[in-house]
C-alpha cells in the first residue's frame, strides 16, 4: 500500500487560502499516433468525493495521445479477460476499485493490462485522505501514459499564474487540469514572472507591493515570504538552479539591466554578466552549469547562454531580428521562446543539437512560456479576440489546449515540477 507523499499536504494547506473559479480548458487537435485505451468504471467509486474513472480519462484524453474507450463497469477486476475488449479496438484496460476506510481515508487501486498479451502491465495501490482522491486519480494516468509511451505523465503536477481584474491581482495555483484552484498572494500592485522551486513548495516573483519590482520566494505551505533582491532600480525575472539552491536574477543597480545569481534564501547575490546591453530573462541550464539569457548586446534582443561563473558568452538564436523569453526543456535538449515575426510575437522551439527551428502558436501575442516536467507540452500566455488565456502545445504542435477564466486576464504562466 503506497501512502500519500509529504508533498501532496502542500495542496491541502494552500486550500485554506481561499479559492478562484475553475479555469476552462479547451482541447483541440490529437497526437499523431493515439493509443487507444479502454477504462472501466471503478467499483465502488461512487462512495468517494471523486469520480476517479471520470478524472483518469479526462486526463488522458487532455493529452491527445489516447482514444479513450469507454468499457463500462467491471465488477470483477481479479478476474478480467482483457482480451476481449481488444475487439472494442483498446490495446490496453484500466480497471480499478475505492474502499473507504475506517480512518476515513479511501484505498484506490488500479490495474493496466494489455488486451493483446492478456497479461497486466502495471498496478498502483494508494491511500489517500478525501480531499486527494482527485490527485490519486492523477497519479494513475501518470503511470497509464507512462507505461504506454515511455514518457513520464503531468497530470499530477500544478502550474502557477497570475488573473488581473481591473486593478486587483492574485497569484495563483492550480492542478495541470485547470482544478483545485488555490490563492497564493492578493494585491493591488501587479505580480510578475512566477517562478516553481525544484520541490514545488516555493514560488519566486516580482511584485510592485513597494511602489517598485522587488523579488521575493513565497513558501506555499506556512505563507512565509523571503526578500531575494530590492536593489536600487528594477529587481525582475527570477528562476530557480535546478537544485533549488540558487536563483538566477536581472538587476539594474548598476545602471544597465545585468543578470546575478543570489540564494534562495536570500543573500550572496553576485553579477555574472558584465555586456554594455542589456541583459535579462536569466534561466538556469538543465545540469545547472550554464545560464541562458536575453541580451540585445548584437543590437536587436536575442539570446545567449554563459557559465554560471560568467565569462564569454555564445549566442544561441540566429533566425528573426528579436528573440526574448528563453526556457530549456528538463533534457537541455530543447530551447522555447518567443520571437517577433512579421509583427507577430509567437511561440517557437529550437532543437539546440540540430539547429531545427519550429513556430508552434498561430496567435500574435504570446509571451511568457513554460515547460511541462516532462519536457513534452509548453504552458504559455497569450492573447485572442483581445483577451489574455494561457494555452498549452505539446512539443510537435499536434495538441493545442486553451485555459481561460469567467472575467478578467490571466497571464504569466509557469508549470510547477512532478509531485512526489
Amino acid at each position: 500500500m503506497k501512502k500519500l507523499p509529504t508533498l501532496f499536504l502542500t495542496a491541502g494547506m494552500l486550500a485554506s487560502l481561499g479559492a478562484q473559479a475553475q479555469l476552462r480548458v479547451e482541447i483541440s487537435g490529437v497526437g499523431s499516433n493515439q493509443i487507444p485505451v479502454a477504462v472501466a468504471a471503478f467499483v465502488d467509486e461512487g462512495q468517494s468525493p471523486t469520480q476517479i474513472s471520470k478524472v483518469i480519462k479526462t486526463d488522458l484524453e487532455r493529452s491527445g495521445a489516447f482514444k479513450v474507450i469507454d468499457a463500462g463497469t467491471i465488477t470483477d477486476v481479479n478476474s478480467v479477460d482483457a482480451s476481449s475488449y481488444k475487439a472494442r479496438g483498446a490495446d490496453a484496460l484500466v480497471v480499478g476499485t475505492v474502499q473507504k476506510q475506517p480512518n476515513g481515508t479511501y484505498d484506490v487501486r488500479y490495474k493496466l493490462m494489455s488486451t493483446i498479451q492478456n497479461t497486466k502491465i502495471s498496478q498502483l495501490d494508494q491511500q489517500a485522505p478525501a480531499q486527494f482522491t482527485r490527485l490519486s486519480a492523477h497519479k494513475i494516468a501518470d503511470d497509464v501514459y507512462e507505461k504506454l509511451t515511455g514518457v513520464r505523465g503531468i497530470f499530477a503536477t500544478r502550474i502557477a499564474y497570475v488573473t488581473q481584474q481591473g486593478r486587483s491581482y492574485r497569484l495563483e495555483v492550480a492542478d495541470a487540469d485547470g482544478e483545485n484552484v488555490q490563492l497564493a498572494l492578493s494585491s493591488n500592485e501587479p505580480i510578475i514572472s512566477p517562478s516553481w522551486s525544484p520541490d514545488g513548495t516555493r514560488v519566486a516573483y516580482v511584485s510592485f507591493e513597494q511602489k517598485k519590482p522587488v523579488i521575493y520566494v513565497q513558501n506555499l505551505i506556512t505563507r512565509q515570504r523571503t526578500v531575494i533582491a530590492n536593489e536600487r532600480g528594477s529587481n525582475s525575472a527570477p528562476s530557480w538552479s535546478p537544485d533549488g539552491s540558487r536563483i538566477a536574477l536581472a538587476l539594474s543597480k548598476t545602471g544597465n539591466t545585468q543578470v546575478y545569481i543570489a540564494n534562495s534564501s536570500g543573500g550572496g547575490i553576485r553579477r555574472i554578466s558584465n555586456s554594455s546591453g542589456i541583459d535579462t530573462e536569466p534561466q538556469f541550464s538543465a545540469d545547472g552549469q550554464q545560464i541562458y539569457f536575453t541580451s540585445d548586446r548584437s543590437g536587436g534582443p536575442q539570446i545567449y547562454r554563459m557559465s554560471v561563473n560568467g565569462g564569454e558568452a555564445q549566442r544561441v538564436t540566429f533566425n528573426g531580428s528579436y528573440n526574448i523569453s528563453p526556457r530549456i526543456s528538463s533534457d537541455g535538449k530543447t530551447l522555447a521562446y518567443i520571437s517577433r515575426r512579421n509583427g507577430n510575437f509567437q511561440l517557437y522551439v529550437l532543437d539546440l543539437a540540430s539547429g531545427q527551428e519550429q513556430r508552434l502558436s498561430d496567435n500574435t501575442n504570446d509571451q511568457a512560456p513554460s515547460f511541462a516536467p516532462n519536457g513534452k507540452y509548453i504552458l504559455y500566455s497569450t492573447e485572442s479576440g483581445g483577451r489574455k488565456a494561457l494555452a498549452v502545445v505539446s512539443v510537435d504542435g499536434r495538441v493545442k489546449q486553451r485555459l481561460t477564466i469567467q472575467a478578467g486576464a490571466i497571464k504569466e504562466p509557469t508549470w510547477g515540477p512532478f509531485m512526489k
